[in-house]
């Protein structure tokens, strides 16, 4: 707590109008908010290396922007540091009924469906997807969407059936292809991306790691095919692409 006393002290002086810095002072909750994404995808950078001292620094980094928005807010009497950790003690213990009430043994399944039905029904949400932020990227917003709905049963029941929902998406994309219909054809891509999505979630697979992973992978084999051709003195862009095609499986086999 002493040291995060002075983190707080350290912002409030940094927001001192009249010893503060420049930078500090003309900043805005709109001007950090890039700031937020950054630093919370950084932190998450962190626990994919495994990387204990990084993680550290990283949320110290994410640390500093929820302290940051906290000064500016309380500087415009709305509310403090104190508030913040108030308000999300208070949804904690509130939410937590079996931990902080009468005392229940609970699958972690049950405590989820616990969640949202407190959140609906204690904390004023009118319909089961609202809290969705509309400024989650949109991987993610689907992912939260799938979940409520399937929280109350809206859900397929096997894998079989979503796979057959895959199939019917993507033949309906290549109609939309055939027929050169711009607007049908982002229509039914993102119906895919979607259902791909749910099928993520059937099978307990984080879409957004699977997908960087996906990127990682891409980025490395990439990277053999590149510096593969400029060891031989030649550039690239003037390779064919079935010798780059070569090169790609070649990378694959060197993984195993």
């Amino acid at each position: 707590m002493e040291q995060l006393q002075r983190l707080i002290n350290i912002m409030k002086k940094l927001r001192d109008k009249d010893l503060g810095c420049p930078w500090d002072l003309e900043q805005t909750p709109e001007s950090l908010k890039k700031y937020i994404l950054e630093e919370a995808y950084e932190v998450l950078e962190a626990i994919d290396d495994n990387d204990k001292e990084e993680l550290k620094k990283e949320l110290g980094d994410l640390l500093l922007q929820i302290v940051f928005q906290s000064r500016i807010a309380e500087e415009k009497g709305d509310f403090n540091i104190e508030d913040v950790a108030e308000s999300i003690s208070d949804k904690l213990e509130r939410r937590h009924p079996h931990i902080f009430g009468e005392k229940q043994d609970l699958t972690p399944d049950q405590v989820k469906d616990n969640w949202e039905r407190i959140k609906k029904e204690k904390e004023g949400k009118k319909q089961i997807l609202d809290g969705v932020p509309r400024s989650f990227n949109a991987l993610l917003r689907s992912l939260r969407l799938q979940q409520k709905a399937g929280a109350v049963g809206f859900e397929w029941q096997n894998v079989v059936d979503i796979l057959e929902k895959v199939k019917d998406e993507i033949d309906e994309l290549e109609e939309g292809i055939k027929n050169n219909d711009i607007e049908n054809i982002e229509e039914e891509l993102g119906d895919i991306l979607f259902v791909m999505v749910n099928l993520a979630k059937k099978l307990e697979v984080d879409p957004e790691d699977a997908l960087q992973k996906a990127n990682n992978k891409f980025i490395n084999r990439f990277n053999y095919i590149e510096r593969s051709v400029e060891s031989q003195g030649k550039k690239l862009e003037d390779q064919t692409l079935e010798y780059l095609d070569s090169l790609w499986d070649e990378s694959k086999r060197l993984e195993k």
